[in-house]
């Protein structure tokens, strides 16, 4: 990810708007808390005073273009970013922390599985990790829709296959917090109809995930979304929210709308 341009002061252009206290309209355990996140790389800086929180069992839905920030700030939930300022609590404890280990799952836009290694054997090895059965592994893979291809080696996969395979890698920890970079990238329409339905029927049974996307359509499928430009969290909203804000049931043209408004006021206000 570059970023070539210095970032604006977060009372600057970009200012976000005001994040509700409570996005999603109920009332529940906090799984994430983030305050006053800042990231900086060298002289540029990529995240810039984020502060949300985040409830448990819930779908939230982390949109932006790309470049805004959205892989760094989930390194920083994951606690294997850097960070120059602020705090990231994740499931009660600081971001990173070893009691999280088997607690918080990641996939990266990158696969991160053996590819000499069939299907099935690099479940199973991630979840002994874990301390997951052998039986788990099948469950998990069906999940996916990986379940006629459980003997094949990953290697020999299609991308969208391959990606999969990282995907039931991270699910077979069972993880109370899952974080999903761009998972659905590649995917057919039918596969990512079948995995949003696998991660509504998560969140009912307590898991919390995040999912990165750039593609507003998913932002349907949240129960609360975060909104990034160029490194600042523009709001903090639920998609009903964001329509109303924007004043049109077309998500990506009501993310547009608050973003041109976050740019008059900023202009307004220099």
């Amino acid at each position: 990810m570059s970023h070539k341009a210095e970032l604006p002061a977060p009372d600057g252009p970009f200012a976000p708007l005001p994040v509700p206290a409570n996005p999603s309209g109920t009332n529940g355990p906090i799984a994430v808390s983030v305050e006053g996140l800042r990231v900086h790389r060298g002289k540029t800086t990529v995240l810039a005073n984020v502060s949300f929180n985040i409830q448990q069992g819930r779908i939230t839905g982390l949109l932006g273009p790309s470049g805004s920030g959205k892989t760094t700030l989930m390194r920083a939930l994951v606690g294997v970013q850097k960070v120059t300022a602020g705090t990231v609590s994740v499931l009660g404890r600081p971001a990173g922390d070893l009691q999280n280990r088997n607690d918080v799952g990641y996939v990266t836009q990158a696969a991160s599985v053996y590819k000499d290694l069939s299907v099935v054997d690099n479940v199973r090895y991630f979840g002994a990790v874990h301390g997951r059965g052998r039986e788990d592994a099948h469950a998990v893979l069906a999940a996916v829709g990986l379940g006629e291809f459980a003997k094949r080696k990953a290697g020999d996969l299609s991308g969208g296959q391959f990606s999969r395979v990282s995907l039931a890698c991270a699910l077979v920890g069972r993880p109370k917090l899952l974080v999903l970079d761009e998972p659905t990238v590649g995917l057919d329409p039918v596969l990512r109809a079948d995995l949003w339905k696998q991660f509504s029927e998560m969140a009912a049974e307590g898991t919390t995930l995040i999912i990165s996307s750039h593609v507003m359509e998913e932002a349907g499928h949240c129960d609360s979304l975060l909104l990034l430009r160029e490194g600042m969290l523009l709001a903090q909203l639920t998609p009903g929210q964001l329509r109303v804000q924007g004043e049109t049931d077309d998500l990506e043209l009501a993310f547009l709308r608050l973003i041109q408004a976050a740019e008059s006021e900023g202009s307004a206000a220099s």
